[in-house]
């Protein structure tokens, strides 16, 4: 078990970290000034017709990686090559359009300083992302992203936290400025974010569910026995109930018969427009899913009947919603 003390420290230990790399953030922010290369290399990279290219080895790496995933999702094509595979083969992943971004801290990362000049022969911009403004790397590169560290929050100022913190805001920081240039809306990141919650939310309608469903319907002189049939087989609480033009005239759910019986002793001559709920709920198949969740949460329902041009077409349940994230 941990004494008082020791847990004191440990949270002690914890806040300085903290601290020291939010000060760091904080003279990031600052160094993006009039004389920083940040608005010039955004531009470059947007103005291109290449991809965006990030190297790096390590944990420089490992954000780089973290970066090219923002930056796919928010509409700019960019892919990761490891700089120690660079110069082993890898170097043929990049096009003649590419830019290619290098991320070293020190800017004298060994395979950076070899993988550099090869790129700049090829005739790629180069751009450095260091926090030495005179290293190689800074030296030879087109654009410099200055991320300036005082000290790791290690207290042996070895292990990257601090730098790795600024490259990741820094990438952060480029991935949506470009995003705001080329006017990235929810819709376009739905486009790229299909599987996820928020893409389902932009794109799926009431027909991608409905038809997944079935068709519970009972004519207006339908008795009990078979309404409850129709419901029990659809699975869905419900029946749409249709005369004989098939106009819909009303909706019988579960709901409906259980009040029906607690009322009704008399089983034998009840008929579906006798008990149903006349003018129902209902939504066109067109209509985006969450707006299909915010009818059935205002009336605090279950089903929605699906309308078009006044055809019935089937059911939305709640639980279709829910299957899918949209709740």
């Amino acid at each position: 078990m941990f004494m008082e003390n020791q847990r004191k420290n440990l949270l002690e230990v914890a806040r300085r970290t903290i601290e020291i790399e939010a000060k760091a953030l904080r003279d990031l922010a600052a160094s993006l000034d009039d004389t920083s290369d940040f608005a010039a290399c955004t531009e470059a990279i947007f103005q291109s017709k290449g991809r965006l290219v990030l190297t790096g080895i390590g944990k420089s790496a490992l954000v780089a990686q973290k970066i090219v995933a923002t930056l796919n999702s928010t509409g700019q094509p960019a892919l990761f090559m490891h700089a120690a595979d660079a110069i082993h083969g890898d170097l043929g992943m990049i096009q003649e359009n590419d830019l290619v971004l290098c991320l070293s801290k020190s800017g004298e990362t060994p395979e950076i300083r070899a993988v550099a000049p090869l790129l700049k022969s090829r005739g790629n911009q180069l751009i450095a992302m260091t926090a030495n403004r005179e290293s190689s790397l800074a030296k030879i590169s087109d654009f410099t992203l200055f991320t300036p560290i005082e000290k790791e929050a290690d207290p042996n100022n070895l292990a990257p936290t601090t730098s790795t913190t600024s490259q990741m805001a820094l990438g952060d920081a480029l991935a949506i400025a470009l995003l705001s240039l080329r006017g990235f809306s929810p819709e376009d990141f739905a486009k790229f974010h299909p599987g996820g919650s928020l893409g389902k939310q932009m794109y799926l309608r009431v027909r991608d569910f409905y038809k997944l469903n079935e068709r519970p319907v009972v004519s207006v002189s339908a008795g009990l026995r078979e309404i409850i049939m129709e419901i029990s087989s659809k699975r869905l609480g419900v029946a749409a109930v249709l005369d004989d033009s098939e106009k819909l005239t009303g909706i019988v759910t579960d709901g409906d018969l259980r009040r029906m019986l607690e009322r009704n002793p008399n089983f034998s001559t009840v008929r579906a427009d006798e008990i149903s709920t006349k003018n129902p709920k209902t939504i066109h198949p067109d209509c985006m899913a969450t707006d299909a969740l915010e009818t059935l949460r205002k009336h605090s329902i279950s089903q929605l009947l699906v309308v078009e041009n006044e055809n019935y077409l089937g059911v939305l349940h709640l639980h279709d919603l829910i299957r899918e994230g949209i709740f």
